[in-house]
């Protein structure tokens, strides 16, 4: 049984669905073209655990993150985030798409096997690198298992990742807990047969992609 929750799930099957058939996806304003279709899989995963699917168009600071930053959108921070600004979708957007496009290319290059993954595999590995940075990625153990070949091994290590400070204490937080069981769900069982395969990922499901 699938540890995805069911609305992320049910999310994900759709945009699935959607590449199989060729149907659009949203894009904001004045963008140029689609991003991959592991990135938008990879966004849509962001958008379930950083902001629970809800539009944070107000920046907050996180108190839970490294420094406390301010913070908008689905875990936008950096000098782009403004306190007292409004970000629109299309605004969320256009901060978001380039840190993880800048995500997917140090995936790219950190990953010798990048190419072979298929699109779920590759999400999960991107959604690591957005909430991680490619820093904390770069050397570790779940990259040189990823590197030896050995990616069920790899993607086993992605529960290790979560911890964060509170109170200036390192602790275990039940978020990342959550996040890092469907990443590890869907770079090993999901990408189990090696290629995209709708049907597959249904068959999760004993057929059906509905909420249980």
């Amino acid at each position: 049984m699938s540890k995805v929750p069911a609305v992320l799930r049910n999310k994900l099957l759709q945009l699935a669905l959607g590449f199989a058939v060729g149907a659009t996806t949203y894009v904001a304003v004045d963008q140029p073209a689609k991003p991959s279709q592991a990135v938008q899989l990879a966004m849509e995963l962001g958008a379930h655990y950083e902001s629970s699917g809800r539009h944070i168009g107000v920046p907050y600071v996180d108190k839970l993150g490294k420094g406390q930053p301010l913070t908008v959108c689905n875990g936008v921070t950096g000098p782009e985030v403004v306190a007292g600004r409004y970000y629109s979708k299309d605004d969320c957007y256009r901060l978001e798409l380039p840190k993880y496009l800048q995500a997917e290319r140090a995936a790219k290059r950190l990953f010798n096997h990048w190419a072979t993954y298929n699109v779920w595999v590759q999400a999960s590995f991107i959604d690591m690198l957005y909430n991680l940075g490619d820093g904390a990625v770069r050397g570790s153990t779940m990259l040189g298992l990823a590197n030896a070949g050995k990616l069920e091994a790899a993607c086993a290590q992605m529960p290790r990742w979560v911890r964060g400070t509170v109170g200036g204490q390192s602790v275990q937080l039940p978020g990342l807990v959550d996040r890092r069981t469907t990443t590890a769900e869907l770079c090993r069982d999901w990408g189990r047969d090696g290629h995209f395969s709708v049907i597959a990922i249904r068959g999760l499901e004993g057929g059906n992609a509905q909420a249980d």
